[in-house]
Formats: structure tokens, sequence, C-alpha cells
């Protein structure tokens, strides 16, 4: 069908003004959800824009305070930690694969106050509550394992976990923290 929406989702049009097409997919990206400049600036690139165009529409788009990098790393932060418990480091790295820049990342993320440990031991203590019935080696493998996945230290997770799960009542427990605290 000549006209469908589904015509302009591929390269773009040669009789089209390549400035507004540009502006209609990065309008329609940003409908969806916020997004970074690197990431209208790779669907652009994907769509066949020129990166001249793109450069152009994205200023543009920033100019006007659609594009706002410092505000999408704070939205990025804030659902991250709220949403996903996610640590400093799981923050960062989230940062860095939706393209914002290094400086802004570590702008927004020295603006983080609160207690990684209390987060940790909170995402922890819902976790444990899934756990009935497991060993305690694998309660503390696992939770350990889920704690550094959200971008805690090995350090932290493994002090976190321990103290939920109390006092470990044989050696071979007590070792096999150890050992775990040891591999990991």
């Amino acid at each position: 069908m000549v006209g469908s929406g589904s015509a302009g989702r591929g390269a773009v049009d040669a009789g089209r003004d390549p400035v507004g097409v540009a502006r209609e997919i990065c309008l329609r990206q940003l409908t969806v959800r916020a997004r970074s400049r690197a990431e209208l600036a790779a669907t652009l690139r994907r769509r066949g824009v020129a990166d001249d165009v793109a450069q152009e529409t994205l200023d543009r788009l920033t100019a006007v305070g659609l594009i706002d990098d410092d505000a999408f790393a704070a939205a990025v932060i804030s659902s991250g930690r709220e949403n996903k418990g996610l640590a400093r480091q799981g923050l960062a790295a989230e940062l860095r694969r939706r393209g914002v820049d290094d400086e802004v990342a570590a702008s927004a993320l020295a603006g983080l106050s609160g207690d990684e440990e209390a987060t940790a031991r909170a995402l922890a203590a819902r976790r444990l509550r899934t756990m009935d019935g497991l060993e305690r080696r694998v309660q503390l493998r696992r939770l350990v394992a889920m704690l550094g996945r959200k971008g805690y230290s090995t350090d932290l997770a493994v002090r976190v976990v321990t103290d939920l799960l109390g006092p470990g009542g044989d050696e071979a427990g007590d070792e096999a923290e150890a050992d775990l605290a040891d591999d990991i």
C-alpha cells in the first residue's frame, strides 16, 4: 500500500525531505520512550540517514530540549535504582550501554546518595524469601551471584548475604563461605 507508515521504515526515501524524515524517525522513537542522543544517532544510521542530516536533526532536537542526555541519565539512574536495585557500578554500565557520554554519566552518578549496603540487604532479603527449602550454601551462592550481577562488589555481597543468613551452624558451611569468597 503506497503511503503507508511501513514504507518509511527502511532507508530514507529519495523524494522526501531528508531532514523531515530524520526528524520524524526521532520523534517516533522519543514517543515510545526517552532515548539518549547516541541511541537516536544509531537508529538514524540504521535507517540510512546521511551523517550530516542526522547531526543537524539531533542538534535541532537538542536545542529545543527534546534530547537531553543529562535528564535521560538521571531517569535511567532513578529507574535502575528503584526498579532493578542496581548498584553504582551497574548503573554506570547501563548508562554506557545506552550511549550516554562518560562525563554526563559521571556527573549523574556523582549525585547518587544512599547506602548501597542497605539497598543490597533489602534486595537480598526480598530474594531470600523465595528460597525456602534450599540449602544454605545454595542460597548463599545464588544471592551473592544476584548481587554481583546488579553491580555490587563481592565483599559487600558476601558480607550482606552472610549477615542475612545468620550463623552457618556447621564447619562445612563456613568452609563453603570461605571458598565462595575466594572463588569470587
